[in-house]
């Protein structure tokens, strides 16, 4: 049992997941891992049950049906997590996780991320856009629209985040018992924008903390137009939300 939740949203990551769930497990830092599947075609699911026989006490799935969303899935998570109590009745999760699948994260920054939260954090974000953070196995093109989408970000949202679009996160309990779940609207990258800026609209402790980002080698990826083009439009509608 530990106090630490790392929540992984999947669609079709057989993959990745046996591999993932066996790194997770693998480190130093004791983790809980819950599972969001969104009903993947591929097994994935089926793979997660068949792990749980092993490590019945850590690793849990909540499935969904349908392709429902990363944001939603997180979201489904988060409150999943909140209402998870020990033995004693005490709440089980103090530091709560996001991360993908696909390697893209290493699993070796959880302890790196945690460290940062328990130093004073409520929020950690794995940067790529800080001093040591880097991006791997991703073209120019690519790499400058993601820069300079954090940069536009920053500018209509006026908040001092780096890497605005970051899903690689560590938030501290109190953090997501005061964001309003239910009000969060966006699914895709303008998700990962909404929890930020909402924390950061809280009042909450944000701190960047550098990763090396790569590109997935396995599986395929989620993003599409409809994802940037919701990121895109809804920092507006973010800038005049009330919070």
């Amino acid at each position: 049992m530990s106090e630490n939740l790392i929540i992984i949203p999947t669609y079709n990551e057989i993959e990745n997941i046996e591999k993932m769930i066996r790194k997770v497990f693998s480190l130093t830092e004791k983790f809980d891992l819950l599972i969001v599947d969104d009903g993947s075609p591929d097994g994935t699911a089926n793979k997660v049950k068949e792990l749980q026989k092993e490590f019945q006490d850590s690793l849990f799935i909540e499935e969904r049906k349908g392709k429902l969303g990363l944001g939603t899935a997180y979201i489904h998570g988060f409150k999943w997590a909140l209402l998870q109590k020990d033995s004693s009745g005490v709440n089980k999760y103090n530091y709560i996780f996001e991360m993908d699948c696909d390697f893209s994260h290493n699993p070796d920054d959880l302890v790196r991320l945690l460290k940062a939260c328990k130093e004073g954090a409520d929020l950690a974000v794995g940067s790529r856009y800080v001093k040591g953070g880097n991006v791997n196995n991703w073209d120019m093109k690519r790499i400058l629209l993601s820069y300079f989408a954090s940069v536009y970000v920053r500018m209509i949202l006026q908040f001092n985040v780096k890497d605005t679009t970051a899903g690689f996160k560590c938030y501290r309990r109190k953090v997501l018992e005061t964001i309003n779940l239910d009000q969060i609207k966006f699914m895709g990258y303008a998700f990962q924008i909404e929890m930020k800026y909402s924390a950061y609209r809280k009042g909450f402790k944000i701190v960047e903390v550098p990763i090396t980002f790569v590109d997935r080698v396995l599986g395929t990826s989620k993003m599409s137009s409809k994802i940037f083009k919701e990121a895109f439009l809804g920092v507006f509608q973010m800038r005049f939300k009330k919070f």
